[in-house]
């Protein structure tokens, strides 16, 4: 049975969610048609400037991405606070990036709206600042302008995406490491790539290439937090160099049964994490073979069900 979104993503849960969004003609999405011989992997660049152009309009931050060639995933983070603390104009101003303004909002911008329509424009606002911290407005936008593209290159119409997007809710830390580090390592897991660096429309490549500029955070992605001067609400829980090494080694030690992997290394943010290196490759093995819509300890999973009163929960205790 479907459960509502309503549901899955819960701000009072936790603000972090794993999505994934999967092409319904599967290898049209990026890949190359085995019959014609024609390549769709431009595509995979509208798909990252996309995700990247959304995320300076919305309030819902970019932990992680990799674009495959039929699927992409996205880690985020839904930045409630802050689209609660943007100015009515600023609001608007976000949202005309993407959308035409309707005549009352102009008249409103300039202090031309008349009395009775200022309660109007005052609903209008708040309704878009919702949106603005809304992941399925977020992914609704994303992927819609993806299939537009795509179908007005094939000139064809219909359905390009398989259903609605998958969402796993990350209740804390370990979750999140997890989910970014098997987000980032999707390249190299599928053999098209040898190191996370080498990549492509990858958000570690993206954060990687961005220090060799010597700019320690790239547009559009969440910085950590131990490498800006941030409050915590607004920055991935750990440090930049300790998650690349931590992905370095989880890639090397996907071998076995693995069509990819890395030379091995050890992290320091497992001894910082309290984690096991053992447990926490296990959990990132889960991540793909199991189908869950949860991902935290067995405290922060009953507390969800607790929550939501369920008698049972999908999810996946770590």
């Amino acid at each position: 049975m479907t459960i509502a979104r309503a549901q899955l993503v819960s701000l009072n849960t936790t603000t972090y969610y794993h999505c994934v969004s999967r092409c319904v003609r599967r290898a049209f999405l990026c890949g190359e048609d085995p019959l014609t011989g024609q390549s769709y992997g431009h595509r995979r660049q509208w798909v990252e400037q996309r995700i990247l152009a959304l995320a300076q309009v919305y309030c819902i931050d970019i932990c992680a991405y990799a674009v495959m060639s039929n699927h992409y995933h996205l880690v985020v983070h839904i930045n409630q606070s802050k689209a609660q603390q943007l100015s009515d104009k600023v609001v608007i101003e976000r949202w005309s990036r993407e959308h035409l303004l309707p005549p009352q909002i102009l008249r409103y911008l300039k202090g031309r709206a008349s009395a009775a329509e200022i309660p109007v424009c005052k609903k209008i606002i708040h309704l878009w600042r919702e949106r603005l911290y809304s992941l399925s407005w977020f992914m609704k936008e994303l992927n819609f302008s993806i299939a537009r593209q795509a179908n007005q290159e094939d000139r064809c119409g219909g359905h390009f995406w398989e259903g609605r997007f998958k969402s796993q809710a990350l209740l804390d830390e370990k979750a999140l490491l997890a989910a970014m580090a098997y987000t980032d390592l999707n390249p190299v897991r599928a053999g098209i790539a040898p190191t996370p660096e080498a990549s492509q429309y990858t958000s570690i490549k993206r954060r990687l290439d961005s220090l060799k500029c010597r700019q320690l955070n790239p547009t559009g992605l969440l910085p950590f937090i131990r490498d800006v001067e941030l409050e915590k609400s607004d920055a991935i829980p750990f440090g930049l160099l300790d998650y690349v090494e931590w992905v370095d080694w989880v890639g090397r030690q996907m071998r076995e049964g693995k069509t990819g992997y890395i030379e091995p290394n050890q992290p320091t943010i497992l001894a910082r994490l309290s984690l096991k290196p053992r447990e926490s490759l296990d959990l990132c093995f889960r991540l793909e073979q199991k189908r869950c819509l949860w991902i935290g300890t067995s405290e922060h999973l009953h507390s969800v069900k607790i929550k939501l009163n369920r008698q049972r929960i999908h999810g996946l205790s770590i």
